[in-house]
């Protein structure tokens, strides 16, 4: 390895930890070696020390016997004579700068509980987002598990101007990376360019601004850590094995733009210890031989319009991006982009104009695969900032096609039209709502090419079940109208297919186990009653999904012989889950959370808690960041519970599976439930109300606490005993 490299981040890595060092003394002196330290809303303390050392730091004393480990792994200065392999001083010193850093940043969050936003996109004029907690990394990272985001470039410096920055942004979002940005290359910053050019940055749109300074480099490194701990089935302190994990399956690479610190290196250099190599625009010195990297370890002087492709040759990435014919970027990372009102050219708006999306099927003879048409005002005939009805109207057609294909494809509309730039889609059905900016506009976009991404996005996603596709969209109201009235018709008979359904009357379920590559012992059984728990399934939709994959992740489950009538168990539902598991788990009950419930994964949507005080149950939703009144925030119940594991007094369930009607029904059903957040009351308010009716205790809902009652048992008991809860007259939930 480069003399001249392993001297600098060996300079660099001394410099880090003599500064962590003095931080800590003046913590201590300040707060104690009690006071409480932590990343916020993660159960993974300080994830690069607690995965690669297995030290949970708690406090500010859990951090000394960490810096003495720092020392230790501090090499001496390169001497100018001294031969010696620099590339194991170097790495140890790359390592030393993590476990410092990680500290730096600890304490800056107890010193500065306000510099990070701890949100998913930047607030009131501060960019810095700081630490992922643990929801961002199970919605985000298990994009890296199931391919869709296939790594991530971390940039440290600036580019020459903002324009450059911006150009290499998109050249990054268009191959699906994700991108973690740092540091300063005299006074500038890449995220500040972006946000300079009206670039819009945070988690939604893959580009996000961890920090200001280099330590926030450990943010990158410690999400990839997290990775491997959570979706890799790591254990802390299983160095070797989170390090080849993420050599393996992280495709993360260091982009530096600018010229390089001595704290650079050190960053550079422990970051080698990962996999990530570094590919640098200035003239560095060189590490091109391979080793602890794919390829090589250090390549530099890169002009900017090569930069991307060859860090992605260096890093071993393999990308692949569909041809999609639209006059604006197009990949996933746009998903989470908004087109705000001031960039906004026209809009339609379910609610405020006539909208419907809308799938259907038609003989093969009626459809011309590949024509798009616009049936009225396209956007050159609207004035800016018009609010225009519009139907879509995507008619497949062939010989595996099939009626229960035909909503599987509809919710595909979403996701394909929110992945072209400068085009934001909410919703779906007759609530959708999307926006055009102006710059899409200039661009040349125009409604047509919502078609023409339908009809590229259809066969690539599902060409093998239908072999013609043309679209039609209509923006004279009238049309629309009475296409929406067409449309209506056919969501209620869908709604009504699934919901007329019932576990008694159907003889074959179906499994999940897409969730396996994080939860290797989770089985997903779905029924009609009881949609997946990631709330992405239900009985309609695996059995679309297993005729259209025959040996993908949902597989038709005889359920056999009922073992347990009142709790919901089959002989043939566990035959099923005892081979899936791996011989993990021989058996849980549907209808349970107390006895045997159901394995959780992380990607439940809800997790449900029995609160034996208030003999009753609470659900929580992903989305709620606070306390909740088993003791525990979401995050730490998913953490504890969703590995796979079926814990009794806990299960995880989708938000819909709330209002089925066999929801926990062996402990008591829905009059079990005493709290929930607000935001998930009101999301499900409708459906709760319907069938709160339907168990003949319409006020139900009113006599669910929140946490404007409460976060504590104690709390919401006495607005229970005031609301007369039904919960509080049943027998006992865990028995007598």
């Amino acid at each position: 390895m480069s003399k001249i490299i392993c001297s600098a981040a060996i300079r660099g890595a001394h410099k880090i930890v003599e500064r962590t060092e003095k931080k800590y003394k003046e913590a201590i002196e300040k707060w104690g070696p009690q006071q409480k330290v932590e990343f916020p809303n993660t159960a993974y303390y300080l994830p690069i020390i607690y995965g690669i050392l297995g030290i949970a730091v708690k406090t500010l004393g859990d951090m000394k016997p960490v810096l003495e480990r720092c020392r230790t792994l501090l090499p001496p200065f390169v001497r100018e004579k001294a031969w010696l392999p620099y590339l194991g001083p170097a790495l140890d010193a790359g390592m030393a700068t993590f476990f410092a850093e990680e500290i730096i940043e600890a304490i800056r969050y107890l010193e500065e509980p306000n510099f990070y936003t701890k949100t998913e996109e930047p607030k009131d004029g501060n960019i810095w987002l700081g630490a992922a907690d643990d929801t961002v990394l199970r919605k985000r990272g298990i994009e890296f598990v199931d391919g869709s985001a296939p790594g991530f470039a971390a940039i440290p410096g600036a580019a020459p101007d903002p324009e450059t920055a911006a150009k290499l942004a998109q050249e990054l979002q268009q191959k699906s990376l994700y991108v973690f940005m740092c540091a300063e290359d005299e006074g500038k910053r890449f995220s500040e360019q972006l946000v300079e050019k009206g670039v819009q940055i945070g988690w939604p749109t893959r580009l996000v601004p961890f920090g200001p300074d280099i330590s926030a480099a450990v943010f990158a490194v410690g999400f990839a850590t997290r990775a491997a701990l959570s979706f890799g089935g790591m254990k802390p302190g299983d160095y070797r094995r989170i390090l080849i994990y993420n050599k393996d399956r992280i495709f993360a690479f260091v982009m530096a733009l600018g010229e390089a610190t001595d704290e650079w290196y050190a960053n550079a250099a422990g970051a080698i210890n990962w996999g990530f190599p570094t590919i640098a625009d200035s003239s560095i010195p060189q590490v091109l031989p391979t080793g602890i990297c794919t390829y090589e370890h250090v390549v530099s002087g890169i002009p900017h319009n090569q930069i991307v492709s060859k860090s992605i040759e260096v890093r071993g990435l393999k990308v692949t991006v569909a041809e999609v014919p639209v006059p604006v970027p197009y990949g996933p990372a746009f998903e989470g982009e908004r087109v705000r009102k001031e960039d906004l050219y026209a809009e339609c708006r379910g609610g405020v104009t006539a909208v419907c999306e809308w799938t259907t099927s038609k003989p093969l003879d009626e459809v011309e695969d590949g024509k798009v048409e616009v049936v009225g005002p396209d956007l050159d005939d609207m004035q800016e900032g018009t609010q225009f009805p519009l139907a879509i109207v995507a008619e497949v057609a062939g010989r595996q096609m099939q009626e229960d294909f035909e909503p599987i494809l509809e919710r595909q509309i979403h996701y394909v039209i929110n992945y072209a730039h400068g085009v934001m889609h909410i919703g779906q059905r007759d609530i959708a709502w999307i926006r055009i900016s102006k710059e899409a506009k200039e661009k040349g976009f125009r409604l047509k090419h919502i078609g023409l991404i339908i009809h590229a996005k259809f066969h690539e996603m599902f060409g093998r079940i239908f072999d013609k596709v043309q679209v039609k969209l209509y923006t004279k109201e009238e049309d629309v109208k009475k296409i929406l009235e067409k449309a209506k018709k056919v969501y209620a008979v869908r709604d009504a297919r699934i919901e007329g359904m019932t576990d008694e009357t159907t003889d074959t379920y179906y499994s999940c186990t897409l969730c396996q590559s994080f939860a290797p012992s989770h089985v997903c059984m779905v029924s009609p009653e009881r949609t997946g728990l990631c709330g992405a399934y239900n009985w309609m939709d695996c059995k679309a999904s297993y005729e259209i994959n025959p040996t993908g992740p949902n597989q038709p489950v005889e359920k056999g012989e009922m073992i347990d009538t009142k709790f919901g168990q089959w002989k043939g539902v566990n035959d099923f889950i005892y081979q899936a598991s791996r011989q993990k788990i021989d058996h849980y009950n549907f209808y349970s959370i107390v006895h045997d419930p159901m394995t959780t994964c992380g990607c439940c949507e809800c997790i449900c808690a029995v609160l034996p005080l208030c003999n009753g149950v609470m659900t929580v939703s992903r989305e709620y960041m606070g306390m909740t009144p088993c003791g525990m925030k979401f995050t730490t119940l998913a953490g504890t519970i969703g590995g796979g594991l079926s814990t009794p007094g806990f299960v995880g369930h989708s938000k819909y599976n709330i209002c089925q009607r066999k929801f926990i029904l062996g402990d008591g059903g829905i009059k079990r439930i005493v709290w929930m957040p607000k935001m998930l009351k009101e999301e499900i308010a409708e459906r709760l109300k319907k069938r709160s009716k339907e168990i003949g205790i319409p006020d139900l809902p009113e006599m669910i606490a929140d946490e404007t009652i409460g976060t504590t048992e104690e709390q919401i008991l006495s607005f229970l005993k005031e609301k007369n809860h039904p919960a509080l007259k049943m027998e006992p939930i865990l028995g007598e």
